[in-house]
């Protein structure tokens, strides 16, 4: 009689499993008892070209539930920080955020961070084997480099600066947001030529290129960097009902039966529950209560369905970021070409393919307020005009740091601020963007954000 431990092979590699006491004789006790499950794939198994395209189409799945496929992804939780949403939560790691008061140890922003990295390392792992395996068509490649790009352009537009970008095998250094900002760059740069003219990958590249140079205040080059993205462009995010994996993060975080999210009412510097609503921005008036059953008549966001498709860039982004370059010439004539340009992208939106939603607008009235006079006053109204057309799609967290970066506007002009929102007490926070979770601190080369400004 003798006493062993046996392993078992599962898609997670050899685990332990409890000994047990048998009489066996005349062969290896470990070897007999492996099994290997043949269904599952391991690491190395993805280096072929059978395993090529899974592992690509893995990783970008990967991308889509860090964006929008969870309640706490990157639209909901930068909504939640800035203006366009508040949280209906009794959940510190969801209040906090809101409030501008956040800490190393909120578990949905660890959650977030965790997903975003993932999606970041994931990629980087696919690009040699689908260089290697799957090189044609080459836009496949290249959606894999600006994928890359937009999940460090987001670290950058979330997180203070710090963020390191490790490897499965290296802790990486902490990053200022300058250096993840031309980091994103040097990605999406590597995308350009493999993007080649694919109508649907070289629009995304030329967008996600300019978002990044928007970010590292070069605007005249960020509009270069969209001509000739065609304005009814979209590249977008796609679920499914089949399982909570699947669904549509911002339509469970908002419009479920006790949601812990809701649209603002006040508070914000622009009012998205417009009356009459703005085809942009989509909502119903609704007896709901919140998760906390102190919110009450909660009103519902119809943007998004619980399989709707979510953009991540489009070509009426590209038009706002020409208009925002044009309107650093700060002449009245370049006001009134930001003016007039705002009023065709409105003119223009039942040729945009936007699918309409029942019962809502299927136009955008122009605008009648006057030509702004005063600069600061026409950099109101684009950012209003980006906060509408980009309602909920992961911009407007890091358009409000832009505004202090950029502008020179006061974090308190911008964010929400003064007494918090009944039933909450107390007054909002100071935060401008997340903290870095404390599971990072695990890298050595980390101690904490280096700086909390915009």
């Amino acid at each position: 009689m003798s006493t062993f431990s046996f392993r078992k092979k599962t898609r997670w590699g050899w685990l332990p499993v409890a000994a047990a006491a048998v009489t066996l004789a005349g062969c290896n006790l470990n070897s007999a008892l492996d099994i290997t499950d043949p269904d599952v794939l391991n690491v190395a198994d993805y280096n072929s070209p059978a395993g090529a395209n899974p592992v690509r189409l893995g990783v970008l799945q990967d991308f889509t539930q860090a964006f929008s496929g969870t309640q706490d992804g990157i639209v909901v939780m930068t909504g939640n920080m800035a203006d366009e949403i508040y949280s209906t939560d009794t959940f510190d790691d969801r209040l906090f955020p809101n409030h501008r008061r956040t800490n190393e140890q909120l578990a949905a922003v660890v959650g977030a961070y965790r997903a975003l990295h993932r999606a970041r390392v994931g990629i980087s792992r696919a690009i040699p084997i689908v260089r290697e395996f799957a090189p044609t068509p080459t836009a496949n490649l290249g959606e894999l480099y600006a994928i890359r790009g937009f999940s460090e352009n987001f670290f950058a537009e979330i997180y203070c600066s710090g963020v390191p970008f490790s490897s499965e095998s290296e802790a990486g250094e902490p990053l200022t947001t300058t250096q993840m900002l031309t980091t994103a760059l040097s990605s999406l740069d590597s995308a350009v030529s493999l993007a080649g003219t694919d109508t649907r990958i070289r629009p995304l590249v030329q967008i996600g290129r300019a978002r990044v140079l928007l970010n590292l205040n070069r605007p005249a080059d960020a509009a270069a960097a969209v001509a000739g993205v065609p304005t009814n462009y979209r590249y977008q995010t796609f679920h499914s009902q089949a399982t909570g994996r699947q669904e549509n993060g911002i339509w469970n975080a908002l419009s479920v039966t006790a949601p812990r999210y809701s649209m603002y009412a006040q508070e914000a510097n622009v009012q998205f529950l417009r009356d009459p609503v703005d085809a942009r921005v989509p909502w119903r008036a609704t007896n709901r209560v919140g998760f906390s059953s102190v919110h009450r008549n909660l009103p519902d966001q119809l943007k998004y369905g619980r399989a709707g498709a979510v953009t991540l860039a489009d070509g009426i982004e590209a038009r706002l970021i020409e208009l925002e370059a044009r309107l650093r010439g700060a002449t009245q004539a370049d006001r009134q070409a930001v003016y007039d340009g705002l009023n065709a992208l409105r003119a223009g939106y039942a040729s945009l393919g936007i699918p309409p939603v029942p019962g809502m607008p299927t136009s955008i009235p122009a605008l009648t307020a006057p030509v702004p006079t005063a600069q600061a006053a026409a950099v109101d109204l684009l950012f209003e005009e980006r906060a509408l057309w980009l309602w909920l799609t992961g911009h407007r967290l890091g358009d409000l740091r832009r505004l202090v970066r950029q502008y020179g506007r006061s974090t308190e002009s911008v964010f929400p601020t003064g007494a918090l929102r009944a039933p909450f007490a107390g007054s909002y926070g100071t935060d401008v963007n997340f903290i870095i979770p404390a599971e990072e601190r695990n890298n050595t080369k980390f101690n904490g954000c280096i700086d909390r400004n915009a």
